[in-house]
């Protein structure tokens, strides 16, 4: 069992073991999160073949498939690492991972390759998520087994800030890429730089990792003939363990996955696909509400150790529930007031037969909307525009006032090709002209951004992060007997941040598109963090005082 030193202070062991951890993590976390800073550019790269907004929620959907696919990574891996050991487990998942970001920056576009590109593309970002779903769990659970008792809070959360830096170092080097070369180069070619720069970050995490021990905890138990057998078994197959599985996704990591995608993830899509801020402002603007929201994990980590994991976790959730309406408002005021003035001054209505008008939610992207509905309301959401409804008799094509100006839609089915392009454009351009002559943006002006203001918005947002996601690996782990931790924590974690998390930029910008409302979509991760702050007051126990060396 790892003890610290004499004096209290940590020992270079542990430091080694929290060092070489997180850093092998930061790379790996760097490399899945390139495909989420850059879906904008990759949906015109790899599913041009489809309409601006069908391949932006496609482009989303690629980007969640490596989030869908977690859990299984979590199991396939996480029994590995039950039963063979932590590190070996956890430096065959970095492996993965590194490969498969590298061959996504020499993957030819759509342009060249057709159909194969995106399925190619969507195919790498499964084994990435494959090999993301094993390596977090392994890693938690590795510098827990080496932390000392009253102190696995404080050193797991140097884990937990991994995920936020590998964000940062992804926009770093988009940033840096940019700079240098320009945004017509960056979009045209240089968004495969930082791709091809992770098979560096991969040698490096190799050569890390190899030097590293196994896990005392582990050591011990493999060594006294104690390590499962069949850990899936033990950890689903049998209700006494399968029942904390279940709390510990409803009640913890369900709730911390909402909060933690809708700080980081969807308020850059905010940012940039909703307040049209461009996205080097964007990113700068994340990247620095990041920088000064990252050692707050290391503070929330910390304080668990001292009055407990969950009242932290649970107050994260509650509090962030109860404030995203107006910080997500206060975005909108500070970062683009002319779109702000122009929902307010010039409302938007349109006039459909509700029949005509459908749920605009297009995975395979190869369904056309083409009613006078469909058309027009897809259009309004592009634009950022809100709009109330009315009801048309049947049978009727749909319109839409913008202030004073009233326009008629368009059917597009049955039309040919040529003469249904014309008649969008002709639509676009009608619909364009009247909203800009209403007051709405075509992207925010960045003079009249208030920087210190959407900053402050974006820290607060990344400040409910730490509060969740800092004592949330201590915590699992302490849930779990050493004999099936790894594949016991692994699934609830992933299912959570894989699932709940990861489809919230995808679901929430269809319940936009579907509502006619910019902030509807933040109904989505409020409704699952008041369900987690609710099952986690009644159900989940405190852990931070369990021994985690009890192999039962």
């Amino acid at each position: 069992m790892a003890t610290a030193s004499a004096t209290g202070s940590i020992t270079p062991e542990e430091r080694k073991v929290i060092f070489a951890s997180s850093l092998g993590t930061v790379f790996e976390w760097y490399d899945f999160y390139l495909y989420g800073s850059l879906a904008p550019i990759i949906a015109k790269q790899f599913f041009a073949g489809t309409d601006p907004n069908t391949a932006f929620i496609f482009a989303l959907l690629a980007f969640a498939a490596g989030f869908i696919v977690r859990p299984f990574g979590a199991i396939v891996f996480g029994r590995l690492g039950d039963m063979i050991g932590r590190k070996y487990t956890f430096l065959v998942t970095i492996v993965i991972m590194g490969l498969s970001t590298f061959l996504v920056g020499i993957l030819p576009s759509y342009a060249a390759w057709g159909i194969a590109a995106p399925v190619i593309l969507i195919s790498l970002r499964i084994l990435q998520g494959l090999a993301l779903g094993g390596e977090y769990g392994g890693a938690a659970t590795y510098v827990a087994e080496h932390a000392p008792h009253g102190k696995r809070g404080a050193f797991t959360s140097w884990i937990q800030t991994t995920a936020t830096l590998g964000l940062f170092l992804s926009l770093l080097v988009i940033l840096g890429t940019r700079t240098a070369i320009g945004e017509a180069a960056f979009a045209e070619w240089g968004w495969r730089v930082p791709f091809l720069v992770s098979v560096f970050l991969l040698a490096v995490s190799v050569w890390i990792r190899m030097s590293m021990n196994e896990s005392p905890a582990f050591a011990k138990m493999k060594a006294e003939g104690k390590t499962s057998k069949a850990p899936l078994t033990e950890s689903f197959g049998q209700w006494k363990n399968l029942k904390i599985v279940i709390l510990a996704l409803i009640g913890l990591t369900a709730g911390q996955a909402v909060v933690w995608y809708t700080g980081q993830f969807y308020a850059l899509f905010f940012l940039t696909q909703t307040l049209k801020v461009d996205g080097p402002t964007a990113n700068l603007l994340i990247a620095g509400s990041l920088v000064l929201g990252t050692p707050f994990f290391i503070v929330f980590g910390s304080l668990s150790d001292k009055i407990g994991r969950k009242n932290i976790i649970m107050a994260g959730c509650l509090i962030a529930a109860l404030t995203y309406f107006p910080i997500f408002s206060g975005l909108t005021h500070y970062a683009n007031p002319q779109l702000e003035a122009a929902l307010k001054n010039a409302p938007v209505v349109v006039t459909a037969d509700p029949n005509d008008c459908q749920f605009q939610f297009n995975p395979t992207g190869t369904k056309k909307f083409t009613s006078s509905c469909d058309i027009v309301k897809a259009k309004l959401a592009a634009a950022s525009v809100n709009y109330s409804n009315q009801t048309a008799p049947a049978g009727t094509a749909a319109t839409v006032k913008i202030g004073e100006v009233e326009l008629t839609s368009y059917v597009a089915a049955g039309l040919p090709k040529e003469e249904a392009a014309a008649k969008d454009k002709a639509f676009s351009k009608e619909l364009g002209d009247a909203l800009k002559a209403a007051g709405y943006p075509a992207k925010a002006d960045s003079a009249q951004i208030n920087y210190p203001m959407v900053l402050l918005l974006l820290f607060i947002l990344v400040l409910y992060v730490t509060m969740v996601y800092g004592p949330i690996a201590a915590m699992l782990v302490e849930m779990f007997p050493t004999r099936i931790r790894y594949t016991s924590m692994s699934l609830p974690y992933h299912i959570g941040n894989g699932w709940f998390g990861g489809l919230l930029p995808t679901t929430a910008f269809a319940l936009v598109a579907f509502k006619g409302d910019i902030y509807y979509g933040l109904w989505y991760p409020i409704i699952i963090a008041l369900m987690t702050f609710v099952v986690g007051m009644l159900f989940v126990k405190e852990t931070k005082d369990v021994d985690i060396y009890a192999a039962d």
